[in-house]
């Protein structure tokens, strides 16, 4: 009896969505032979609650290992609104069970980060055999060392800042880069020593501006004509920690500074009068191709998802620890987030090297 996989990819895209695919369809056709079928649900979680697949080809899985985002799209579904009924009076829950029972799936794959494990784990609760894969860039999902496109986006973070230190250099300017990463810093704290910033903010530690400010002048003292700061998108204030979320955004409006990075070239160009500048590399952080790193990476954990489907192991996300491939319930991984502790060796590693970290 022939068993049929779905495998949908579902939040932001990144670098190593597609070998994944790869890995966990070139494993279980290794495995089973002509006794599988996978099915791509196109789009998401959105594709799986309107009804959008399609059976697909072994051929298909050719030639992808190298090709950013994904073969069967992506869109953003929010967790918090699975269970609403909106305006079109779609039971979204009810509809993504239909849809697995029609497409006669055996199995669901779900490539993502928080919210897709979040939504993963919702259906298992419902019933349904789902096995997660842990993608994101933030490199925040609990319970795995690392997740597949973080070191990409590393990589390409670090060509970021290793490119601005010369016309930051060139014009005596203090640059400041934006790097992604809304409530969890890994991105940030990696690509800044990979790259050599001379200050690091992350969100999981507010920063003190005068203390940012004090930075970029001991540098100009020691004769130093420029400064690079690495700014998590949602790096936050000692102020704004005291605050509630809506209360900071508000006050950042009124400023007329939309962003934390905004906002922080502002006061160090007044506070110390130097030439300020920002940076924000954007999507550039999920795009193109996955590096080597990935590509191993992606293929470990889809090949291991794999060997789950075949043991009918399901209710669980794969996960790296330890430099040893396992899995862990997605009961216990859901509605958590891996953020950068106090103690973490590369905050270490910075105040090490003199880096400052606000």
């Amino acid at each position: 009896m022939k068993k049929r996989i779905g495998i949908l990819t579902s939040g932001g895209d990144c670098p190593g969505l597609n070998a994944t695919i790869r890995g966990a369809a070139k494993a279980l056709y290794q495995r089973m032979g002509d006794k599988v079928e996978i099915v791509g649900v196109l789009n998401g979680y959105d594709g799986l609650i309107n009804g959008n697949y399609r059976e697909m080809d072994p051929s298909e899985f050719s030639g992808i290992l190298t090709v950013g985002g994904t073969i069967l799209g992506t869109k953003r579904t929010p967790f918090k609104k699975m269970r609403v009924i909106e305006e079109d009076q779609v039971d979204k829950v009810a509809a993504m069970k239909k849809t697995y029972k029609e497409a006669k799936l055996d199995c669901l794959l779900c490539l993502g980060g928080n919210g897709t494990h979040k939504t993963a784990n919702l259906l298992s609760q419902e019933g349904l055999n789902i096995i997660g894969l842990p993608k994101t860039i933030d490199n925040d999902i609990y319970g795995t060392d690392v997740t597949f496109g973080f070191h990409t986006a590393v990589d390409i973070a670090t060509e970021v800042i290793d490119r601005i230190h010369t016309t930051a250099g060139s014009h005596s300017r203090v640059m400041c880069i934006e790097i992604m990463g809304n409530k969890a810093g890994w991105l940030t704290l990696y690509s800044g020593i990979a790259g050599g910033a001379d200050i690091i903010l992350i969100p999981e530690h507010p920063y003190n501006i005068e203390k940012v400010a004090a930075a970029v002048e001991k540098r100009a003292k020691a004769g130093k004509n420029f400064s690079i700061l690495a700014v998590a998108e949602g790096a936050y204030s000692v102020e704004e920690s005291k605050m509630k979320r809506k209360q900071w955004t508000a006050q950042r409006a009124e400023e007329g500074h939309t962003t934390a990075t905004n906002r922080i070239a502002a006061q160090i160009e007044q506070m110390t009068g130097a030439e300020t500048r920002i940076c924000v590399p954007g999507h550039m952080q999920r795009g193109g191709s996955p590096c080597a790193y990935d590509r191993v990476l992606a293929t470990q954990f889809g090949s291991y998802a794999a060997g789950l489907v075949a043991d009918e192991h399901y209710g669980v996300t794969v996960a790296m620890v330890n430099n040893h491939v396992t899995c862990n319930p997605l009961v216990d991984v859901a509605g958590k987030s891996r953020l950068v502790p106090d103690d973490c060796d590369m905050l270490n590693v910075a105040r090490a090297m003199g880096i400052s970290l606000g």
